[in-house]
């Protein structure tokens, strides 16, 4: 009875307690968009329910698209085989005739598309030995088989060491793209190199400095061996680094450079337009005729009217020509120099200039090129020498006792002394004008005429042995440039810079 009491009591308090409470708070308003995105479109149509908001899934970051595989050109700076020498010409052309016969002959089979190295086998492989087998770079007696051997990888060693390509032995993509260049197309390097060096007519010297341009490379020659060789930095396609021949008479050390006017238009112009305190952050100043300096404020950069003052830069390590100028008198006004931006020699593609030659390592080429001389010490010029001039960042002359003839050439064929025939890609184009200009039926003129050959209509030959006797000496012929005048090239030459960085 008293449990009874005792419930009935406590129910009656709740109840009172809940008529006293306050009443609850209204329900928020229901956004618009809400309404708009669950209101059924027909009345007919039962409502549907708010579909429960999902949780945002973490997604992982995409991973960055792989560089583009950069164009080999490897210096060997341990090579000490120059790529011009006396003789070089007659060199050249006797390979180009070598080039032509195995052409006439059927040249060699293309190999599909793939990678190959050590280890595999197949038909694929027996193809590479008869490819290689046929520039010489693995010897007839190697033909038979079909595995990748440690002969086999020294071959395609040897091959990549003449064409500028990392040594890996391994065939991969740039390998593979150079084995099937055809050999008409290898002739016509060769024979186009030959006419181009003919025509320096270069006057060597004891010492003497050679830049191919194809290879990006500076060489310092000595008693007919490359005592020093530099990797440099070239000019790209729309700004050429020009063939010349000249003679080295003087080092400027932590020079000022005036920019050339198509420099100014080119590139300062477009910057100003971007930036107004461009020119104050590289410490270059405005001249006018008198030799007055004028404020880039009162210039209006929306034209080309800065091209008629004398632009100069102060020396010092940021300067646009690094700590060193060489000077080389030629008519192009090019010349090579050092540079601030070093990560440029780290490529493998180095056409980035404005037609001037950049070089890495510089102060050691340029201790090269004044060691005959005595230093400021009394004796020659050493390595520290150089070290404590640059670092005075005062501007001197040093004029060479002995001038030292150089060369630039492009060659995208030559041969070293030692008879190996090396190649380089085309990279201003030069090769194909003669090359597109020859049609598939006709030879160049001047010698006999060859089948019909074209590198693109080479087919693999079957896999058997393929007749690889020596070929016969033959008269050097240079054989003559077609006539060009009636077709339209794919690539024009482009006009060369008046200087550059």
């Amino acid at each position: 009875m008293r449990a009874a009491l005792l419930f009935a009591g406590s129910f009656l308090t709740s109840v009172a307690l809940a008529q006293n409470a306050p009443p609850p708070p209204p329900a928020p308003p229901i956004p618009q968009q809400a309404i708009e995105r669950t209101s059924p479109p027909h009345a007919a149509e039962a409502p549907k329910p708010l579909a429960e908001k999902s949780r945002p899934v973490a997604r992982a970051k995409p991973r960055p698209a792989p560089p583009p595989m950069p164009l080999m050109r490897v210096v060997a700076k341990d090579d000490p085989r120059p790529t011009v020498f006396p003789g070089a010409v007659d060199a050249i052309q006797d390979a180009a005739e070598r080039y032509r016969q195995i052409a006439e002959s059927g040249g060699w089979p293309r190999l599909p598309a793939g990678t190959y190295k050590a280890g595999q086998t197949g038909e694929a492989i027996a193809l590479l030995r008869q490819r290689l087998i046929r520039e010489g770079d693995l010897d007839a007696a190697d033909l038979g088989g079909s595995d990748f051997d440690p002969t086999l990888t020294q071959a395609v060693k040897n091959f990549q060491g003449r064409h500028g390509l990392a040594q890996t032995g391994i065939v991969g993509m740039l390998t593979l793209r150079a084995l099937n260049v055809g050999a008409h197309e290898r002739f016509q390097q060769l024979n186009e190199s030959a006419r181009r060096l003919r025509s320096r007519n270069f006057s060597f010297g004891p010492r003497y400095v050679v830049v191919n341009i194809p290879s990006a490379s500076v060489e310092a020659i000595s008693s007919g061996q490359v005592e020093r060789r530099h990797i440099a930095v070239v000019g790209k396609a729309d700004r050429p680094s020009p063939e010349l021949e000249t003679r080295i008479t003087n080092v400027n050390f932590n020079p000022t450079w005036t920019v050339p006017v198509s420099i100014i238009r080119k590139d300062i112009i477009p910057k100003m337009r971007d930036d107004p305190s461009y020119l104050a952050k590289s410490r270059i100043r405005i001249f006018g005729a008198s030799g007055a300096q004028i404020e880039p404020t009162r210039i209006d950069w929306s034209t080309e009217r800065a091209a008629a003052f004398t632009l100069r830069q102060d020396p010092g390590s940021g300067n646009s020509l690094g700590q060193i100028r060489i000077d080389m008198p030629n008519r192009e006004a090019v010349y090579m120099h050092d540079t601030p931006s070093k990560r440029l020699f780290a490529r493998d593609d180095r056409f980035h200039s404005s037609g001037c030659v950049r070089v890495e390592g510089v102060r050691d080429f340029v201790t090269w090129l004044l060691a005959p001389m005595p230093g400021p010490g009394g004796g020659p010029w050493d390595r520290s020498d150089v070290d404590e001039l640059l670092a005075t960042e005062t501007r001197k002359d040093i004029r060479l006792k002995e001038p030292v003839p150089v060369i630039w050439t492009y060659l995208t064929g030559y041969v070293t002394p030692d008879g190996v025939t090396h190649f380089r890609d085309d990279v201003y184009g030069l090769d194909q004008l003669a090359i597109l200009a020859t049609a598939p039926d006709e030879p160049p003129t001047g010698g006999t005429p060859p089948a019909k050959v074209k590198a693109d209509l080479e087919q693999p030959v079957p896999l058997q042995a393929v007749p690889l006797q020596a070929m016969p000496a033959s008269p050097r012929v240079l054989y003559a440039a077609p006539d060009i005048s009636t077709y339209r090239p794919v690539i024009t030459p482009p006009a060369r810079a008046s200087a550059g960085r």
